[in-house]
């Protein structure tokens, strides 16, 4: 079972890239962020056509996530991050596939930081460590995919002293995600890839994609019942390169389908 992530930057804008990638690799369940279209503006007739199931949450200009799944049914569980009835951003939505539970989530930027906006990055973090820890008391198999916007390590950021006072790299921001992974989590591409420099987003600008400039800001978190599971991962680092594509990569990992294979 192949699980993808994927920060589209905007579903429709870059919907010939999506599908172009759905046919070539044809993962089983995958996690879009940056949809910028609201709930009817997502175009469900194309990703049925290209054999997805989906659900979304959607949001005019802004934010956005979908769920898509290949040949399993998708249940909702969630919609929306708990513990802000305020909060308005179309950031995280949840669903049981194929046995498994899948948060999609795009986390805040944060910047410029410091300020409101940093601010409000460290609370939505704090709000999803809350929810994780307990899906991890349900002692389900569990996965959290997304763009996290947060480069955990040195290694993950190509010339980290540039990066110090980003709110992608701030010493409270990775801290948050330290937090987070210490409830139990795994970080799958680390757990398979400990020391080797992965990139998962591009800026469009300074030629970075061409440079290998980059930064690892996707990830998956997985439960333990989950982790046992992970066979692979990777990056389809070529699908930054393709004409009119996202800043980002997709990301995804190969579990089996059952704890006993």
């Amino acid at each position: 079972m192949r699980i993808a992530t994927y920060n589209v930057n905007g579903v429709n804008g870059r919907l010939p890239v999506l599908l172009k990638w759905l046919e070539e690799t044809q993962p089983d369940v995958v996690c879009l962020q940056e949809l910028k279209a609201p709930d009817e503006k997502f175009p469900h007739q194309a990703i049925l056509d290209a054999g997805y199931n989906a659900i979304w949450h959607g949001q005019k200009s802004w934010n956005g996530v979908a769920i898509l799944s290949r040949g399993h049914e998708i249940k909702e569980l969630k919609r929306g991050l708990p513990g802000d009835p305020k909060d308005l951003h179309s950031r995280y939505i949840e669903a049981m596939v194929n046995g498994v539970v899948v948060g999609c989530l795009y986390l805040p930027n944060g910047n410029p930081a410091p300020g409101l906006k940093l601010d409000y990055k460290l609370a939505w973090f704090e709000r999803l460590t809350l929810h994780a820890a307990k899906l991890l008391e349900y002692k389900l198999p569990v996965v959290l995919a997304g763009d996290y916007n947060v480069m955990p390590t040195e290694l993950d950021v190509y010339k980290p002293e540039r990066w110090v006072e980003d709110a992608l790299f701030r010493p409270e921001v990775r801290k948050a995600f330290h937090d987070l992974v210490a409830q139990g989590w795994t970080d799958a591409i680390r757990k398979l890839f400990p020391n080797e420099v992965i990139y998962t987003f591009f800026d469009y600008f300074r030629n970075a994609y061409g440079r290998n400039a980059g930064l690892r800001i996707d990830h998956f978190l997985l439960s333990p019942q989950l982790e046992k599971r992970l066979l692979n991962a990777g990056v389809d680092k070529h699908v930054r390169g393709w004409e009119k594509t996202s800043d980002h990569c997709p990301v995804w990992i190969e579990i089996t389908d059952s704890e006993t294979e």
